[in-house]
């Protein structure tokens, strides 16, 4: 039987009819040798879905951007690293226009085509004059390999690029779903601190491609959390051009449920390398809320537990510390009966009914130690579930936050 889906090469320029390119324009100053604006570019008309920060004090170009999503064809997205142009005031707004505006002249494309991100620091002006100027040699240097360099140029603090696409066989043809991602700090759910673009070449509506990379980034983007703050600038985009071939996809059809286990295949995987990114993190941990009464209950036992500064340390320190975990349960407003809950660690029981268990400490040491691994509370009273992935809390975490 055919996989469902595989992995391949190539990122967001694997698709059919994507091409980008990124230069170093100079706003990460002293940073010589970094490519600091990226732009990628769809050469058939494409429609476009978002998701934004949930932030209520969002940032100049999650304003423009939302408001160029609503256009039928969006053609292209331009993002900057080294400054978040977020808390500028009117100007902010302008720049973000601005530089719209550079790609549409360069391109032949309506201003309302183009979205627009940003990310670095806050609060202070774009040297949008920099990026202008450096516009032309940006869309020259466009290509359909250009995918590795426009995830270099997003990166922040990240230590690596995060980059993916896979192949799904549909209708006797080949779907290609490709993405790249930043992010390593301000990370929490309801959209972490990143950025996220995934292109694809299926043919789908707008309507209906908003639909699932809403649901995708539910499963994925929402579900993670290194620190416990969110951005001002967080966007995850979905852009989709339908050069794949193949008739619509629409929801009565079993490419549909194929195309979204694709897709959502590709966020989870960028958003897991996001918190294994995490600043200063030595572990990737995935916290697995089971037996809830709710499914708001799952995701406020599992969310108290994984943003929990306390749990996070004794993770780093590796001491199986599940008092800690108890205690972020109990506070976080989920329906609990303390005598029913269990706690495991990599499946080794560390608490039964609600007390300690007969496993020895240096067991459940032994799985702290892992660079990964699983914490899972059962609560017993229902059949919900949810999982968050996070990490634990370092000195270099605080090192590395303490400023400029």
């Amino acid at each position: 039987m055919e996989p469902a889906f595989f992995e391949i090469r190539g990122g967001i320029t694997a698709p059919s009819g994507f091409r980008a390119a990124a230069v170093r324009c100079g706003i990460k100053e002293g940073a010589l040798e970094k490519r600091d604006l990226g732009l990628i570019i769809s050469d058939f008309p494409a429609v476009a879905a978002a998701t934004f920060t949930s932030n209520k004090i969002k940032a100049a170009p999650v304003r423009v951007s939302a408001a160029h999503l609503r256009a039928g064809d969006t053609r292209a997205i331009i993002a900057n690293s080294g400054n978040a142009n977020a808390c500028t005031g009117s100007t902010g707004i302008q720049n973000a226009r601005r530089m719209t505006q550079a790609v549409a002249r360069q391109l032949g494309l309506k201003e309302r085509q183009i979205l627009v991100c940003s990310t670095g620091r806050i609060g202070r002006d774009l040297p949008i004059e920099k990026i202008e100027q450096f516009m032309p040699a940006l869309v020259a240097g466009l290509s359909s390999s250009g995918s590795d360099v426009v995830a270099k140029a997003i990166m922040t603090s990240d230590t690596f690029q995060k980059e993916i696409a896979v192949e799904l066989p549909l209708a006797d043809k080949r779907v290609r779903i490709g993405g790249i991602a930043k992010g390593a700090g301000m990370i929490n759910p309801d959209m972490a601190t990143m950025l996220c673009f995934i292109t694809t070449d299926a043919p789908i509506s707008k309507r209906e491609l908003q639909r699932l990379t809403s649901a995708s980034v539910e499963q994925s983007f929402n579900c993670i959390t290194v620190d416990g703050d969110m951005s001002t600038n967080d966007t995850a985009i979905c852009l989709a051009n339908g050069q794949a071939g193949i008739p619509p996809i629409e929801p009565d059809r079993e490419e549909y449920s194929r195309f979204a286990e694709g897709l959502n295949f590709v966020t989870r995987q960028l958003a897991r390398m996001i918190v294994e990114d995490g600043e200063g993190a030595t572990k990737f941990v995935e916290v697995h809320v089971k037996g809830a009464a709710t499914y708001q209950d799952a995701r406020k036992a599992a969310e108290a537990v994984a943003n929990s500064v306390l749990v996070k340390c004794s993770w780093y320190g590796e001491d199986p510390n599940w008092g800690r975990i108890m205690d972020a349960v109990g506070y976080s407003t989920a329906k609990v009966r303390e005598e029913m809950v269990d706690i495991f660690f990599n499946g080794a029981v560390a608490v039964e009914h609600g007390m300690a268990s007969s496993t020895p400490a240096e067991t459940l040491k032994e799985v702290l130690g892992n660079k990964k691994f699983t914490v899972t509370i059962d609560l017993h009273l229902g059949s919900a579930e949810y999982k968050v992935f996070t990490s634990d809390l370092t000195p270099e975490y605080v090192r590395f936050n303490m400023g400029e």
